[in-house]
């Protein structure tokens, strides 16, 4: 039963991910702000979690320092703040499958980002080393090809979506955005993840200085809801670009504000308490064909041959690496078994010839 709710937590966690890349493309479809969107999502997470956070944990937190504080600052700056910001510019150049393709790489990005600050090592001596760096070298291999290979248009599921663009004919990104931007937009993507991952790599220390977990992500959330806002003062100071009405834009705020900085780190939280990242991080793919499926019928996206190459590859890469992870732990696991029987056997050969 309890494997049970393990997996349909991680379809749900999935499901959700996919709502939010075709939701918030579909704001941005109908002219929506990027920048004003970054900042009302964390604004609406902040408004959402501090009195969860105040009510669970507020008797059982340790002080908070200033050191720790600005530490976390700085971490939403850099993981949040950055990243949310960057993922906008880069989805309203591309598409929700790309967007959805893209989080693959999160994985190999964080590993590649380990063996850099000396966390990690790889050996090409062993079949696990060789299979995390071809899990590198696909994932990048398929980032290559979503950016400058587009091939014939594959068929779509329905050719007449909900949400239309204002100043484009519905058609897939990549048509309707020039090819110069949709290259920037892919590498944008990436970047948007990288930043994602340092703030994973990074945020476990910080944590070891203030480990309450629901008033940390609080936090984080309010530091960027501030630095989101000067930044959408920087780039959108016409007043307009502020207003939502009661349309797609504002469900694609409250979405990505509750349900996703909510519902879905809660449960993800939760998966990677009970079984750990790695198997969290198997169901990514579960999300990209979601996504192709649902952005494919409302937003009448067209999956180009080369979109659909690059997210096979990204998820070639994702199994590939996870694959030499998963028996590189095993490894370590036997050497440390067979370590332990070797002093065992050493300690009765002593005892033995004491006795004699």
């Amino acid at each position: 039963m309890k494997i049970k709710k393990l997996y349909l937590a991680l379809i749900v966690i999935q499901s959700l991910y996919a709502g939010m890349f075709i939701l918030s493309k579909a704001a941005f479809n109908e002219g929506m702000s990027t920048f004003v969107f970054a900042f009302y999502r964390q604004f609406l997470a902040t408004i959402f979690l501090i009195p969860i956070a105040l009510i669970f944990e507020r008797k059982t937190a340790p002080p908070l320092l200033f050191t720790t504080f600005f530490k976390m600052f700085l971490l939403a700056l850099i993981g949040i703040t950055a990243s949310f910001n960057i993922y906008g510019l880069a989805l309203n150049h591309t598409s929700a499958t790309l967007a959805s393709a893209t989080t693959n790489m999160i994985p190999v990005i964080i590993f590649f980002l380990s063996i850099l600050l000396g966390m990690e090592t790889v050996s090409l001596k062993k079949a696990s080393g060789i299979a995390k760096l071809s899990g590198v070298a696909l994932c990048a291999g398929g980032a290559i090809t979503i950016a400058f290979y587009k091939g014939p248009f594959l068929r779509s599921f329905n050719h007449h979506h909900v949400s239309i663009h204002h100043n484009s004919s519905p058609t897939h990104a990549a048509t309707a955005n020039p090819t110069r931007e949709w290259i920037e937009g892919t590498f944008l993507m990436v970047l948007s993840n990288t930043t994602w991952s340092i703030y994973l790599v990074l945020q476990g220390n910080v944590m070891k200085h203030y480990p309450s977990k629901l008033l940390f992500t609080a936090l984080q959330s309010l530091c960027s809801a501030v630095q989101s806002f000067f930044v959408a003062l920087v780039f959108e100071r016409d007043l307009s670009r502020w207003r939502i009405g009661l349309d797609i834009s504002l469900l694609a705020v409250a979405y990505s504000g509750i349900v996703i900085s909510g519902v879905a780190f809660y449960l993800q939280n939760w998966c990677i308490g009970k079984k750990g990242p790695v198997f969290l991080a198997m169901s990514t793919p579960l999300s990209l064909l979601m996504t192709i499926v649902v952005s494919s019928v409302a937003l009448g996206e067209v999956i180009t041959l080369g979109s659909a190459l690059g997210g096979a590859l990204m998820v070639g890469g994702l199994y590939g690496f996870l694959w030499g992870k998963s028996k590189e732990q095993k490894d370590i696991r036997l050497a440390v078994h067979d370590n332990k029987e070797s002093i065992k056997e050493k300690e009765k050969e002593a005892s033995v010839s004491q006795e004699l």
